[in-house]
């Protein structure tokens, strides 16, 4: 069997420990070795945060495989799975992330910028070659008249 914890903040594990071995070992065992398997556990875990450095507010994910054997828990060790989320890094990457946004939105700003002057400058483009060729409508009338 495997108790896997799922989520859940670096200080509530114990209580989430607990809840999760009562419910997988259900009128499997008795509930006084429910609670002592469960402490010895939550010893381990905590010894395990303290080499990892896990902080209260970290999300840890806990998973280790036991058995039961005439009534009892006995925990693979070896097996003893934490994955921790440090909370410092998460907000890291959030600040990453708004930054990031914040970016996405300058450039959309600013290409939209360079649209709008684009189009303008078509726009002056086409006023200009219109201008032109109406000076060459001109000066090509006023030549044909010095001519007649």
């Amino acid at each position: 069997m495997r108790l896997s914890t799922g989520f859940v903040r670096a200080s509530g594990y114990a209580h989430k420990v607990r809840r999760v071995l009562f419910a997988l070992t259900k009128k499997k065992v008795d509930p006084g070795e429910v609670l002592r398997a469960a402490g010895e556990l939550n010893q381990r875990i905590f010894e395990r945060f303290q080499e990892l450095g896990v902080d209260r507010g970290d999300v840890v994910r806990i998973t280790v495989p036991f058995r039961i054997e005439n009534g009892s828990i006995l925990w693979d060790y070896e097996g003893l799975n934490v994955e921790v989320y440090r909370k410092d890094r998460e907000k890291n990457l959030a600040m990453a992330m708004e930054e990031v946004e914040e970016r996405e939105r300058e450039l959309e700003n600013t290409v939209k910028e360079l649209e709008e002057l684009a189009l303008r400058l078509k726009e002056t483009v086409e006023d200009m070659i219109e201008k032109v060729e109406e000076l060459k409508r001109e000066h090509t009338s006023l030549k044909l008249r010095e001519e007649e």
